[in-house]
């Protein structure tokens, strides 16, 4: 989303300042964890069970970064290209596999800069949310919470990411943001839900997380069903 898509601050929106209290009050607390990532897993979720990390797994880490977009906080997305072997075209939070003698937060903010030239320097890690097992890659992802000031420059790697999206957190949040569909894969129909984002579908892990900041800020994610509060 570029920055003429984003327009004034809406009545309602979340403003940057906002959300680092919010951040803070939720990381000052025990972690939603399973519970709040459980809202948008799919189901069923073969392989996986909540808050349980197999042996042998590969350890991952991605960076949720929030920054303002004309006062407005928004959550930095990628799609990833088509021609990736692994979750082709899927929207994902930019990041990958850490690497030997590497901290959790260096690998995040390395692969971001990889992957979209996000500055480690304009980044204030504040914390990180509960590991999430991905049964398909067999992988452990260790989401870190990141703050910048304002918009980074954006210089998306073409190899990887086809496109960025920019949505605010507000939009994540709102009464209708849950849609679900049914997808048959060999077997039973699994339903699963996700966040649209820009014509986007965002699901699986990277939904999950996302649940789990959402809740962490005071801020989950709704159902049609569930309607305003």
């Amino acid at each position: 989303m570029s920055r003429d898509e984003i327009g004034e601050p809406r009545r309602g929106a979340v403003s940057i300042g906002d959300l680092e209290l919010r951040i803070a009050t939720g990381f000052a607390a025990a972690l939603p964890g399973p519970a709040a990532q459980l809202i948008l897993a799919p189901r069923p979720r073969h392989g996986w069970t909540a808050g349980v990390v197999p042996e042998g797994c590969r350890r991952g880490a991605v960076l949720l970064l929030v920054y303002p977009i004309r006062e407005e906080a928004c959550v930095l997305l990628t799609v990833r290209d088509v021609r990736l072997p692994t979750h082709p075209g899927q929207v994902s939070l930019p990041g990958g596999a850490i690497e030997d003698g590497e901290t959790v937060e260096r690998a995040a903010l390395r692969e971001s800069e990889e992957e979209v030239g996000v500055l480690p320097s304009v980044v204030r890690v504040v914390g990180t949310l509960t590991p999430l097992h991905v049964p398909v890659s067999r992988f452990v992802l260790h989401p870190v919470v990141g703050v910048a000031d304002q918009r980074p420059a954006l210089r998306p790697r073409s190899r990887e990411v086809r496109r960025i999206l920019e949505p605010r957190i507000v939009d994540l949040n709102g009464p209708i943001a849950i849609e679900v569909e049914q997808r048959e894969r060999g077997g039973p129909i699994h339903e699963v839900p996700y966040l649209r984002v820009s014509g986007e579908k965002v699901w699986g892990a990277t939904a999950m997380i996302l649940a789990e900041f959402l809740a962490l800020v005071g801020l989950p994610p709704r159902s049609a069903a569930q309607g305003t509060p």
